[in-house]
Order: C-alpha cells, then sequence, then structure tokens
C-alpha cells in the first residue's frame, strides 16, 4: 500500500481578525442596467463569471471578461457596463475591515491598476486559482442555509483572501475604516470651530477630499447623525449658552450663530428643546 503524508509548515497567516463578509450578490445583465456611479465605506470584489463589458471608476474604463477580478478598495466611485452581445454575469463580495495594497503593480506589467482620488483599483485574471470554485461553494451555502451557513462562508472569505495573497504583488491592510474615521474627527473638529459659518455638505467634501455622499454615510456611521444634523445640535447647545449669559437680542444670537434667519433659528430651537429661545430665556432667569 503507497501512502504519501504531507506536513504542514508553520504559516503566520491564519485568519483575518476584524475582517467581515457583508454580503455576496449575484448578477446578470438583462437588458435594464442602470449604470450609476457609486462608492462604499468597505471594499468589494466583483468576479466575473461570464460575458464582457467594461469596468467604469472616476473617469476611468477597462475591458472586463471571464474570470477576471476587480479589486475595488473603500471610498472608490465605481460601476460596471454590459455589452449586449455577452451579457455580464458576476458575483460581488462586500468585505468590512480590510483594504488591499498594491506593490509594484506597474513594474509588473500585470492586470489594470489604476490609482483614483479616494482609493485604488486592481483587476488581474484568475483563471489559474480555485477562487470561482470557493464562490460557487460559498453561494451554495447561502442557498442552502444550512446550519452555520454563515460561518462557513466568513471561512471561504478567508481561504479566497489567501489566494489573492498569492500573488506577490497584492498585500491585505486590515482596519480599512481608519481613513474614514481620521477625516470623520477633521470635519467634527472642523464644525465645532466654525459652526457660525456658511458650511454645506460641499464644503465638508471639499475638506475631507471624499465623495460628498459616501462622507454623509461615514460621517453618520461615526458619529451618530449627519453632519448638518451635528451642526445645527451645535449651533443650539451655543444658542443656549448666549441665552444664558447674554442680553442679545434673538435675531443678533440667530446672526451670531450662523442661521439664515431668526424664524429659521427659532423654529430649529423649539424643535430641539420644545420651548422658544425667549421661553428658555426667562425660564432660565427664574431659576438663578
Amino acid at each position: 500500500m503507497g501512502n504519501t503524508r504531507h506536513c504542514i509548515e508553520d504559516n503566520p497567516i491564519t485568519c483575518f481578525d476584524g475582517v467581515k463578509l457583508l454580503y455576496v450578490s449575484t448578477s446578470k445583465y438583462e437588458g435594464d442596467w442602470q449604470s450609476i456611479l457609486h462608492s462604499h465605506t468597505f471594499s468589494e470584489l466583483f468576479y466575473v463569471v461570464r460575458g464582457s463589458g467594461s469596468f467604469i471608476t472616476e473617469g476611468m474604463e477597462f475591458p472586463v471578461c471571464s474570470n477576471d477580478m476587480v479589486v475595488i478598495n473603500p471610498n472608490v466611485q465605481h460601476t460596471e457596463k454590459s455589452l449586449r452581445t455577452a451579457p455580464l454575469e458576476y458575483i460581488v463580495l462586500g468585505i468590512e475591515g480590510l483594504s488591499f495594497s498594491f506593490e509594484n503593480i506597474a513594474a509588473a506589467q500585470e492586470g489594470v491598476y489604476m490609482q483614483t482620488a479616494f482609493g485604488d483599483v486592481y483587476k488581474y485574471n484568475t483563471q489559474r486559482s480555485n477562487i470561482y470554485a470557493y464562490l460557487n461553494i460559498m453561494l451554495e451555502e447561502i442557498d442552502k442555509k444550512q446550519g452555520n451557513y454563515e460561518s462557513v462562508c466568513q471561512k471561504l472569505l478567508d481561504v479566497i483572501l489567501l489566494c489573492m495573497l498569492r500573488n506577490n504583488h497584492l498585500s491585505i491592510v486590515q482596519g480599512s475604516n481608519a481613513f474614514a474615521n481620521r477625516e470623520c474627527i477633521r470635519i467634527k473638529n472642523y464644525l465645532e470651530a466654525n459652526y457660525a459659518e456658511n458650511i454645506t455638505l460641499d464644503t465638508l467634501a471639499s475638506l475631507s477630499h471624499m465623495n460628498k455622499y459616501y462622507m454623509v454615510h461615514a460621517f453618520t456611521r461615526y458619529v451618530g447623525v449627519s453632519p448638518i444634523t451635528y451642526l445645527l445640535q451645535k449651533r443650539i447647545q451655543e444658542g443656549k449658552s448666549l441665552l444664558e449669559s447674554t442680553t442679545y437680542s434673538i435675531a443678533q444670537i440667530s446672526t451670531t450663530l450662523g442661521f439664515s434667519s431668526q424664524s429659521y433659528f427659532s423654529q430649529a430651537f423649539k424643535k430641539s428643546t420644545g420651548k422658544t429661545p425667549n421661553q428658555y430665556r426667562s425660564e432660565y432667569k427664574l431659576s438663578q
């Protein structure tokens, strides 16, 4: 009897702590395609099962076909376009807690690599790997929903990521929300210091160098309220202080806080506190 034993050497990579599989989706072009640029706070893996088309990101476009994997870092605006004669079918994984780093990709002349204002995108062909097989197992697990299928899918994601690391020019950076969190802190500090200014979402997007819609989503997730709501709360807070400590008129306070009108200030103040500015001031004085 023949017997062959393969010893497994120590491997420093055992799992990806903090990395979470958010979703698995499958799509097929059927003529009702809505090609709209969008972005996410997490990474995506876009695997082309069959068909042909192109992938678009922030003014750049490149072709995709069967077995192509497009690696999309957080914050990058992207969409896809299918050829009608060869409809695209693809699988997409949404992954939280990591981003991808592409080392010496340009020098290797392998695949397609693009640097955008918000992050990087890389496409390469996976025909010589087993990634599609693992994706199919993942889809089967999701379809049958047997016990612990979520954990099986998460482990399959680990396997797919390990297979991707066999590409010597690709590495994984965990904690992909660091950039977004840093920019959210910057926005929060800006609002604290400049609440009396005329601040718009465009102002904050320009300050943080993020897409406006992504910026709102990231800030809301990090702080708990949207940037405009946070700005309004800050102005109301300062309004209370001015009503308590000064003899400024309501109109003066409204202007000082950056409200466009006295009526808007009064309306916002009452909605927040349940009292008009004058009522708040009167009740405060009576309590002293």
